[in-house]
């Protein structure tokens, strides 16, 4: 399990703080429960948003954005995206319009300066192992399938890959039955099944893709801890995650997530992320998931048309010089 650290303390007392001036602020609401009394956390939720993975080096030792700062941000991003579209590099063949894209126009509402809130500088604790095998899989990725990204090759983003913001498809479903919780995300429409029933793990010797995840209530929050990884995923496989895309999940990887409705129209969720071989120090990621009542998840077809896979490795042969 991971230890807790003072300043993250600090940090969730904030952000508890956040929560409870917005309980103060809309003093009708009450929060639901199902009707076997669960703690309510069903409906569509959404997370897209332009803060930033990880701590920029421009804002080291800055936790949080002042109002002003979050505006100009969100200001220049916008500028930026524009003036892409309109003004594309020389040679540069382009890529799907801002249309078509889901990156968020915002801040997240605490104004986090990034989604890494543990440790305190906001920054992955990688050990060089995994960077080395990062980049080792990367030169290789034309080489052979098992070196690329298990998205592309529409396998799974994992977990808890699936639940950092992306550039489009950021949506997320949870449905509640009694003893289970469903949370079915919107890219490659995957459906984890959690058991709260505190039924034990898999046999240690089970290994899977997104691991075996296990839920308990703590009050109202959600607790879900998952195991069992295999050692073939990656943490995060999209753009967004900047240097975290393509870091290994080994068989050691413990996941530990919290879900807490903090008000009608807000999850807050936090995850904190083990694995010895890859990380000098356990980490944690904060990212609140917003309701979204008139998002529609309409099935992501990964392998119909999907010949990425194929033309990549093609391309790679070609390089080689030899045969396709």
């Amino acid at each position: 399990m991971a230890t807790s650290r003072p300043l993250s303390l600090l940090f969730t007392a904030f952000l508890s703080a956040l929560a409870g001036s917005a309980l103060a602020q809309e003093k009708n609401w009450v929060a639901p429960r199902t009707p076997d009394g669960q703690p309510d956390l069903q409906g569509i939720w959404t997370n897209p948003t332009i803060t930033p993975f990880e701590r920029p080096a421009s804002q080291a030792g800055k936790a949080f954005l002042t109002p002003e700062e979050a505006a100009a941000l969100e200001k220049t991003t916008l500028e930026r995206r524009a003036a892409a579209e309109r003004n594309p590099a020389r040679g540069d063949v382009g890529s799907y319009n801002d249309f078509w894209f889901d990156q968020g126009s915002r801040v997240v509402g605490t104004r986090q300066t990034s989604l890494v809130v543990d440790p305190p500088d906001g920054r992955v604790p990688l050990t060089p192992a995994a960077e080395r095998l990062r980049d080792e899989n990367d030169r290789r990725s034309a080489e052979a399938p098992e070196f690329m990204s298990v998205w592309d090759r529409c396998i799974t983003r994992g977990v808890p890959g699936g639940l950092f913001p992306a550039g489009y498809n950021n949506a997320y479903q949870i449905v509640q039955t009694p003893g289970y919780v469903v949370i079915v995300s919107e890219m490659i429409h995957s459906a984890r099944v959690i058991p709260i029933d505190r039924r034990p793990h898999v046999p240690p010797t089970m290994k899977l893709w997104d691991g075996d995840s296990r839920g308990h209530w703590e009050g109202q929050t959600l607790v879900v801890e998952t195991s069992n990884f295999n050692n073939k995923g990656w943490i995060a496989t999209n753009a967004a995650s900047g240097r975290i895309k393509g870091v290994l999940q080994s068989e050691k990887l413990h996941v530990v997530e919290r879900f807490t409705r903090v008000d009608a129209g807000t999850i807050k969720y936090e995850v904190t992320i083990t694995d010895p071989g890859m990380y000098t120090a356990p980490w944690t990621v904060s990212i609140p998931l917003e309701r979204d009542d008139v998002y529609r998840i309409f099935e992501y077809a990964c392998h119909e048309g999907n010949q990425a896979v194929e033309h990549v490795l093609k391309g790679g042969r070609v390089l080689e010089g030899s045969p396709q």
